[in-house]
């Protein structure tokens, strides 16, 4: 009954492999490299690329890594799902501070199994199997600004 209701004004239209791809990707490098969430994203159908800031340029064995483990989470098959929660009802961990200021006072969350949560009003797959196959396509790194960029497409 809730999946009826707007919440929010949403003016995109995700691909909802990308862009469950996103959250993967962002919780997986919060795992691997302690650092935040993606703080500058551009996700589409054809090609996509995320940029985080890091303490150091990742080894080429470590973004092998990120592509593996980001295979292995999609062929995991996890549940994508969504829960909807006031923001008193915000689970530890969960940060708000990307929300626009005109957000409603209930928030979608959206769960990948129990690898990663986040509040988003965006489509996604019902599983990660639906994702298809992550590849990087090539990385760059800033010295000047410590970030790291990574395009990156769904097959």
């Amino acid at each position: 009954m809730a999946d009826n209701y707007i919440l929010n004004e949403h003016n995109k239209e995700e691909f909802p492999p990308a862009h469950t791809a996103e959250h993967l990707l962002n919780q997986t490098m919060i795992r691997l490299f302690g650092c935040g969430r993606s703080f500058n994203a551009h996700i589409e159908r054809k090609k996509s690329k995320m940029s985080f800031h890091l303490e150091q340029k990742p080894t080429r064995q470590q973004e092998k890594d990120i592509e593996r483990r980001m295979n292995e989470l999609i062929d995991e098959d996890l549940p994508v799902t969504f829960e909807f929660v006031t923001r008193d009802e915000l689970p530890e961990g969960v940060s708000t501070e990307r929300l626009p200021e005109d957000a409603s006072e209930t928030i979608r969350l959206v769960r990948i199994g129990d690898y990663d949560i986040c509040p988003c009003i965006g489509r996604h797959v019902r599983s990660t199997s639906q994702i298809g196959r992550f590849e990087i396509l090539g990385t760059n790194w800033d010295e000047m600004e410590h970030s790291f960029r990574i395009r990156f497409k769904i097959v």
